[in-house]
């Protein structure tokens, strides 16, 4: 894509996040909804296909110029984010990497104008990093599968018309070689979804159980054609995904660094502003140092993947450092407000909800632990 019209996109997101969204932060958050103008404005900028190949209708930007973009958009709710993450990410990226041609053709258009909303659907009850434990099945019946089994806490299930699913085609590998991934309607016959769950914070993006009982699901919807393969395909959109959730992260303690500084800079104790109180000074540069520590990180590691490199480690790291990073920038932030950073009306405490979940969900803060470790043994001779 042409770098004017990204520069342009950009700025245009901009001020819509700033203009439009953050006025709306507190009715979202009361409603537990996104307002279908926001879903359509969204969809008309394009922001479902910015991660889709532009012969199938997207944008087809690298994680540079996509980080570019997080930056402006995780500036505001997470609940506008989620409104096309799926899309951009773990929705689609399957399809990308290992679809065939048929499946790409007949979904990515659909998923990169809006028109098509997605969910990724791997965790289960009792199955969230453990490959070995899933227990979705999914069992060959001629030219179809029969799935059955639940996941949980799905983001975006009851909204989507379609879903990448894990589930195992094969029962006697009980590790993550036995799994396949599917592209499941949602319209389907014997899927049903669960009430939507009550969280502790990310009011406005719907998460819920989704239920199959005797789903039919075509042959032609195993993703790549291949059974085995899903947790591979898995694994591969992870790196980007990770990347991108990191970019989020730095552009909401941007947004917690921005509202700090703001009332430190009007609040008065002692007859003076408590921007000038040294200790208030300590917190506020802390923020500013983390955050750009990470604001470096994002930026190298989108860089080593448009040059073609495979950066497991580098993504984990971003993933795992700004996620706990944007949870101490919340946490001071709260200080920094004192009574005012507790209550709803400034919006911190909202914010101190909302992050909290960035180390859980894409692999926990451990889980990127391991993966970084076990990166850094198996290239210990290089």
């Amino acid at each position: 894509m042409d770098r004017e019209l990204v520069g342009q996109l950009k700025d245009t997101l901009r001020r819509y996040v700033r203009e439009r969204l953050v006025p709306l932060e507190r009715d979202v958050e009361q409603t537990g909804r996104v307002p279908d103008d926001v879903r359509r404005t969204m969809a008309e900028m394009g922001l479902n296909g910015i991660s889709i190949p532009q012969e199938y209708g997207g944008l087809g930007l690298d994680l540079s110029t996509e980080i570019e973009l997080a930056f402006e958009l995780g500036w505001t709710s997470s609940a506008f984010r989620s409104v096309v993450s799926s899309n951009i990410g773990i929705g689609s990226q399957g399809l990308v990497i290992d679809g065939t041609e048929e499946q790409k053709q007949r979904y990515l258009p659909g998923l990169a104008s809006g028109e098509l909303g997605s969910a990724f659907a791997l965790t289960e009850p009792d199955s969230g990093s453990d490959a070995a434990s899933l227990k979705t099945r999914a069992v060959r019946d001629g030219d179809r599968y029969i799935l059955n089994g639940t996941k949980r806490f799905i983001s975006n299930a009851i909204n989507a018309n379609i879903l990448t699913v894990m589930a195992r085609t094969d029962p006697d590998n009980k590790g993550s070689g036995g799994v396949s991934a599917f592209i499941v309607d949602t319209d389907s016959p014997g899927l049903r979804f669960g009430k939507p769950d009550k969280k502790m914070g990310q009011h406005g993006t719907v998460t819920s159980d989704v239920i199959f009982e005797e789903v039919p699901v075509p042959e032609a919807n195993l993703i790549g054609g291949v059974e085995g393969q899903g947790f591979k395909t898995a694994m591969k959109v992870l790196d980007r995904g990770r990347v991108h959730i990191a970019a989020i992260c730095v552009a909401t303690a941007e947004r917690l660094i921005h509202d700090s500084l703001a009332y430190a800079a009007e609040r008065k104790q002692f007859g003076k502003q408590i921007a000038e109180f040294q200790l208030v000074q300590a917190m506020l540069a802390d923020c500013r140092t983390e955050t750009y520590a990470g604001y470096t990180m994002v930026r190298d590691a989108a860089e080593r993947f448009d040059q073609g490199e495979r950066i497991t480690m580098e993504a984990a790291c971003c993933k795992y450092y700004c996620s706990e990073m944007v949870g101490r920038v919340a946490d001071r932030a709260v200080q920094i407000h004192g009574g005012a950073g507790y209550m709803e009306e400034y919006g911190i405490e909202r914010f101190y909800r909302d992050v909290r979940v960035h180390r859980i969900y894409e692999g926990t803060s451990q889980i990127q632990q391991l993966v970084i470790a076990r990166e850094m043994i198996r290239h210990k001779d290089d």
